[in-house]
């Protein structure tokens, strides 16, 4: 049978030919298949012939395809059906025990879920990876076509958003009790383009084609108020009651996605919010003629979960943004207490059943929402409300950038959250009054440390909020955590020391070594085995074959095929070609100044101009790759990924050069590009300006992969190279101290220019036009930026990372040594597991205990229908408002 196959990343039908598959390395051999009982029901059973059944069954009833008709996509949505009805039986069973034991559960709020395609991960995690393969036997298809269908929900912008996936991913493997919240965004971030070198953004429409891995609740909604005012009335005791009288109301809908942990029967919810008009149609206003006015209510209010990140440049923006912090952070706590009053009539109970972790200032609004459901909702004391608020919730702060610390106008809270604004001015002067006794004339103070930031424009402060209302708050990195107490919380520090803790951000081994490098993982099971997978400290055992000449041969080999499936990639997709043999130099995270891509270009440019000046000189073949999105509004990043693209076209075009050099931009990076870069990595750069960057989990990825890292004193580096070894880190660039006393003493950017003459050369080919010869003038704002200022020591630190640049070129000829050194990159990563920060944050803030879920053998003759007495998943959390 040979039909035609729709292949998502080319965009149009190809014919596909019957293949063979093989178990291959994606995971789940012979070893891993679970045992099964001697009859299966077609939606649990997990053989290879059941597979096969219900893969048909769902091709003819879900699909509505016979086989002759079928296209590769629609096999995958029958296979995608087939492993989702499988992870629904561990999923009830999952519910059905948090609800019945009423565990402390673990509600993490986010505003960004950055999870991948679902398919392999969900395959690899239930051991059906070479079960499926051999199901698929048959179709015409292969297993890997099938996965190349699946689109890519562009549910985060970078780190934040691949961190909370990682943790829910470790949250099931540990079996902690979990529910992930966030907004299900129509659209996503955008779609990146490269036109003429510019970023172009392009809807991102990851649902056209339906999302198999998400269950609709329509009866699970919620009403969010908007905008009005607050009446001041009495309560049933005669006591003053705020009644909060909207403008607009907004219907949030739960979408459930379904999280399955690594080799357990745990499988935890991520619940995405839909927003919807409670009155969408007005017939009468259409009846007179009016169409648009009769259904804007429905846009208003479905422009709530449109897109994520809407551009803040303008009012409309950010009022659209806040309003998308509020709705999330509203329906998420509605249904927190719901799940809660199952069991539990006593609100004080709350927090020793409760916690709600804020991953960023995005949901620092629940602060005063969880104060507004106590006060005037459930009619509790403010005391016992602020009591039960800060027990309940911890916040972990992601960013040292002070425009990143989000701060709303005061007037916009007025405008659409008037009865919050009152209450977070309440919050603020009972804190403040606390401050004057225990701080008496310290006026400086009180200012630095209240929620509402004066000036011309007044503002609450985010950051400040979440910190005041929760009793845990944490950053991501030792040096992270440092500067958050001295520095950006320094005041909050001071009063509660005991507050702050640290938390290095971690990543899933299952999906960043496990699932992304079969290769390497079928080498590395060979020689230490398997059990790494839940506890990659145990990796540690490949020290030992550091000088084992098979494996050191072995290992090379495998990093050489990984290049290879990359250069195949961006042959396919840019039609450049490049050499696997030459060190593969990769730069992939979101488009900032502080990460300063613009330093890795200067370094390509200074390589460009030696061998444009001696094209005998001896530099090592290099291919650098670029590649991640500048955020809608911000021009200067913009500018960086022009400048990238136009000096990539300066060098692959000229021949003098272009046998050693090679540029490569990978426009629209993701978490699947990112499955192919990280194993082919020979160097992974980690530049930001010390200070600057929380943490970093690419980083991570890298290293776990077995590239080695130039990198800055900055974020998680520091952790990094402590454990792999400086030996094994290219270490360059001032650190923080080093930094403020050279800013204190009056840092002069031109100073470098005017002495670095290999950097004046390549300022000057900027400001001249030489890169844009259709636009001489096009890059002197950067240019400007960096001589005038330099925020981010680009100048500062160019002939440090020049030099470094030197030692890697060094290190890389000596093959032996790089092989030794990549190994141990790998063998010694272990630390930084989202295993194990989950676990610090369960035991040390959450309080959580891990939940064994046990699954009930399927009997035949129990099949069908029952009537539960106590209808608990009516109330659970798949359950109704």
């Amino acid at each position: 049978m040979t039909v035609g196959c729709f292949n998502q990343s080319k965009g149009q039908g190809q014919e596909e030919s019957i293949a063979n598959i093989s178990q291959g390395p994606l995971g789940g051999g012979d070893g891993c298949k679970p045992c099964t009982p001697s009859f299966e029901d077609d939606r649990t059973g997990l053989s290879v012939d059941t597979l096969r059944r219900a893969i048909a069954d769902n091709l003819c009833y879900i699909q509505g395809k016979s086989e002759a008709f079928a296209t590769c996509y629609d096999l995958y949505m029958a296979l995608a059906y087939t492993i989702r009805d499988r992870m629904v039986q561990r999923w009830i069973s999952t519910v059905e025990s948090y609800v019945e034991s009423a565990p402390k559960m673990l509600y993490y709020l986010s505003a960004e879920y950055l999870m991948g395609r679902q398919l392999a991960n969900n395959l690899l995690n239930l051991h059906l990876t070479a079960t499926a393969s051999q199901a698929l036997a048959e179709s015409g298809f292969t297993l890997e076509d099938l996965l190349e269908q699946e689109i890519e929900p562009g549910l985060g912008n970078g780190g934040l958003g691949r961190l909370a996936a990682c943790f829910l991913d470790s949250l099931a493997t540990l079996e902690y009790p979990a529910v992930g919240f966030g907004i299900r965004y129509e659209f996503g971030i955008f779609e990146q383009a490269i036109r003429d070198g510019w970023q172009v953004e392009r809807p991102d429409r990851w649902l056209r084609l339906g999302n198999p891995w998400e269950i609709r609740r329509p009866e699970c909604t919620y009403e969010v108020k908007l905008g009005g005012q607050v009446r001041k009335g009495l309560d049933q005791q005669g006591g003053p009651q705020m009644e909060w009288i909207p403008e607009q109301t907004i219907i949030g809908m739960a979408y459930d996605s379904l999280v399955p942990g690594y080799d357990t029967n745990t499988v935890n919810t991520l619940r995405l919010w839909s927003a919807g008009a409670s009155k969408d149609f007005d017939l009468r206003v259409f009846n007179e003629g009016d169409f648009v006015r009769a259904v804007e209510n429905k846009i208003f209010s479905e422009n709530i979960s449109k897109v994520l990140y809407p551009n803040d440049n303008t009012p409309q923006g950010r009022e659209l943004r806040l309003k998308q912090q509020y709705f999330f952070v509203a329906c998420s706590l509605y249904d927190i207490f719901r799940f809660f009053s199952f069991k539990h009539d006593d609100l004080r109970l709350f927090p020793e059943k409760t916690a709600i972790q804020l991953n960023d200032t995005h949901p620092a609004v629940a602060v005063a929402e969880l104060m507004r459901i106590f006060v005037d909702d459930k009619h509790l004391p403010w005391e016992l409300s602020w009591d039960l608020t800060q027990k309940s919730l911890g916040y972990t702060n992601h960013t040292l950038l002070s425009e990143a610390l989000e701060r709303w106008p005061v007037d916009l809270f007025r405008r659409w959250l008037p009865r919050h604004l009152e209450i977070i001015f309440e919050i603020n002067h009972r804190f403040l009054e606390e401050i004057q006794v225990r701080f008496p004339h310290d006026g400086a103070r009180l200012q630095r440390l209240s929620l509402i930031e004066e000036g011309e424009e007044k503002r609450v402060r985010m950051a400040h909020l979440a910190t005041l209302g929760s009793h845990a708050v944490n950053g991501v990195a030792a040096l992270h955590s440092q500067l958050l107490k001295k520095e950006v919380l320094k005041d909050f520090y001071e009063l509660w020391p005991e507050r702050f803790s640290n938390k290095t951000n971690g990543i899933t081994p299952r999906r960043w070594l496990l699932l992304c490098n079969p290769r390497l993982v079928e080498l590395i099971n060979s020689r230490i085995g398997e059990e790494w997978v839940k506890d990659i400290s145990k990796l540690r055992k490949l020290e030992a074959l550091v000088d084992d000449q098979e494996f050191v041969t072995a290992w090379q080999q495998v990093k050489r095929k990984n290049k290879e499936a990359l250069a195949q990639h961006i042959k396919r997709t840019l039609m450049i070609e490049v050499d696997p043999t030459s060190l593969f130099d990769i730069q992939v995270k979101r488009i900032h100044e502080y990460k300063r891509q613009l330093l890795n270009i200067f370094h390509i440019i200074t390589l460009y101009n030696r061998l444009r000046a001696n094209s005998g000189q001896d530099v090592l073949p290099r291919t650098f790759i670029f590649g991640g999105k500048a955020a809608p509004g911000y021009h200067t990043a913009k500018l960086i990924i022009k400048l990238a693209n136009n000096v990539a076209a300066a060098v692959n075009s000229d021949s003098a050069v272009n046998s050693r050099l090679k540029v490569v931009f990978l426009p629209n990076f993701s978490v699947s590009q990112g499955e192919l870069v990280y194993p082919a990595a020979d160097l992974s750069e980690q530049i930001s300006t010390a200070g600057k960057e929380a943490s970093g989990t690419g980083n991570m990825k890298f290293a776990l992969n077995g590239a080695l890292t130039i990198g800055t004193f900055d974020g998680a580096n520091i952790e990094i190279r402590d454990a792999v070894g400086p030996e094994n880190f290219f270490l360059f660039g001032l650190k923080v101290e080093e930094i403020g006393a050279l800013k204190d003493s009056g840092y002069v950017p031109m100073e470098h220019y005017q002495r670095d003459h290999e950097l004046r050369m390549v300022m000057d080919q900027l400001a001249s036009g030489y890169f844009s010869p259709e636009d001489t003038r096009l890059f002197e704002p950067l240019v400007d930026g960096l001589l005038g200022y330099d925020q981010y020591m680009v100048c500062g630190d160019y002939r440090a990372y020049v030099m470094c640049q030197e030692d890697v070129a060094r290190a890389y000829r000596n093959q032996a040594a790089w092989t030794r050194k990549s190994i141990l990159n790998t063998a010694r990563i272990g630390y930084f597991s989202s295993d194990r920060t989950i676990s610090e944050y369960a035991q040390e803030i959450w309080g959580l205990k891990p939940q064994q879920i046990k699954l009930k053998e399927y009997n035949q003759a129990e099949a069908g229908l029952r009537r539960r007495t106590a209808r608990l998943l009516a109330h659970s959390i798949q359950g109704e408002s």
